[in-house]
C-alpha cells in the first residue's frame, strides 16, 4: 500500500507547464492545428453526405471514420487549449474518468474501423465480383456498430481497472490529459498489476488490429501484381495509397507511446504529442488530398454555389 491515502476530488494536469515560455506559442500552433483538423474532418464528413456518387461502403467507412476522430479530439485538446491558458489546471477524478473513457474508447474504435477500411479494399481488390454483395451499405453500417461496441468495451474495461480504487497524493498528473498509464501510477493500492494489464489490453488492441491490416495487404498486394496492365495496377493502388498513409502514421505513432519501455526516458507529454495532435490533422488532408472522387466532389459543390449565386 501506498503513503498518503486520502479521498482525491480532483487531479492537476501538470501538462506543459515545465515550458513557461512557449505556452503561447504552442497554444497558438496547437489552436491553428485543431481549427484545420476540424475544418477537414467536417468537409468530408459533408462531402460524403451531399454526393450521393459517394454514398458506398468505402466512403462510409471514411465517413464514421472522421466523425470518430472528430470526437477523438474534442475529448482532449479543447481541454488542453484552455489549461494552455489559465494556470489552475485542475479536472475532477469523475471528469478525469469520463475523459479517459471516451479516449480510449475513440481511439479503439478508430483502430477497427481502420482495420474495416482495409477489409473493405481486400474485398475490392482480391472478390471484384462478390464485392457488392459481400459490402453492402447495409453490412458497412453492422459493421461500423460494432467497432464503436468494440471500442467502448475494451474502453470499460480499461476504465474500471483504473478508477476501481481509490487514488493517493500527490495528485499531479504527469501529462495534458488523463492518459492511462499517469493515472494508474497514482492509484493507492500497488499500481504495477493494473498498470501491466491495462498495457497489455492496449497493446493487444493496437497490435491485432494492425497485424490484420498487414495481413490483408499482404493478400491485396499478391493480387495486384498479378494484374497484367501497368495501368490496372496503379488504379489498383491509387484506392488503397491514402489508407495505408494513414495507417502508417496512426499506428507508427501511437506505438511509439504504448510500446516504449518503461524508464527509457522522454517526456510522456511531447510524446504524445503526435498521435493526439499530428495525426487527426493529417488523417483528413491525406484523404482529402489524395483521394480524386473527393476533390471532384467539392468541384462540383463549388460549381453549384457559382451557378446559384448567379
Amino acid at each position: 500500500m501506498k503513503a498518503n491515502q486520502t479521498v482525491l476530488k480532483e487531479f492537476i494536469l501538470v501538462g506543459f507547464s515545465s515550458y513557461p515560455h512557449v505556452r503561447t506559442f504552442l497554444f497558438v500552433l496547437f489552436f491553428g492545428l485543431y481549427l484545420l483538423t476540424l475544418t477537414g474532418n467536417l468537409a468530408i464528413l459533408g462531402l460524403t453526405w451531399a454526393d450521393r456518387s459517394l454514398h458506398t461502403p468505402m466512403y462510409l467507412f471514411l465517413r464514421a471514420l472522421s466523425f470518430s476522430e472528430t470526437c477523438y479530439t474534442l475529448t482532449i485538446i479543447p481541454k488542453m487549449l484552455a489549461d494552455l491558458l489559465t494556470e489552475k489546471r485542475s479536472i475532477s477524478v469523475p471528469g478525469c474518468g469520463l475523459q479517459m473513457y471516451f479516449f480510449l474508447g475513440l481511439g479503439g474504435t478508430h483502430c477497427i474501423i481502420l482495420t474495416l477500411m482495409g477489409y473493405d479494399r481486400f474485398l475490392a481488390i482480391c472478390h471484384p465480383l462478390r464485392y457488392p454483395l459481400l459490402m453492402t451499405n447495409v453490412v458497412c453500417g453492422h459493421l461500423v456498430v460494432s467497432a464503436w461496441a468494440g471500442g467502448f468495451l475494451i474502453s470499460v474495461t480499461e476504465t474500471a481497472l483504473i478508477f476501481g480504487g481509490s487514488f493517493c497524493t500527490p495528485n499531479l498528473i504527469h501529462h495534458f490529459f488523463c492518459h492511462m498509464r499517469a493515472v494508474v501510477r497514482l492509484s493507492c493500492l500497488d499500481s504495477d498489476l493494473t498498470e501491466l494489464l491495462v498495457t497489455m489490453i492496449s497493446v493487444s488492441g493496437l497490435t491485432g488490429t494492425f497485424l490484420l491490416i498487414i495481413t490483408t495487404y499482404i493478400f491485396i498486394l499478391s493480387t495486384v501484381f498479378r494484374i497484367p496492365s501497368a495501368e490496372g495496377k496503379q488504379k489498383a493502388f491509387s484506392t488503397c495509397a491514402s489508407h495505408l498513409t494513414v495507417v502508417i502514421v496512426h499506428f507508427g505513432f501511437t506505438a511509439i507511446v504504448y510500446l516504449k519501455p518503461e524508464g527509457s526516458g522522454g517526456d510522456d507529454t511531447l510524446i504524445a504529442v503526435p498521435y493526439t495532435i499530428i495525426t487527426p490533422f493529417l488523417s483528413p488532408l491525406i484523404f482529402s488530398l489524395r483521394n480524386r472522387d473527393m476533390k471532384n466532389a467539392f468541384r462540383k459543390l463549388l460549381a453549384k454555389r457559382s451557378f446559384w449565386n448567379t
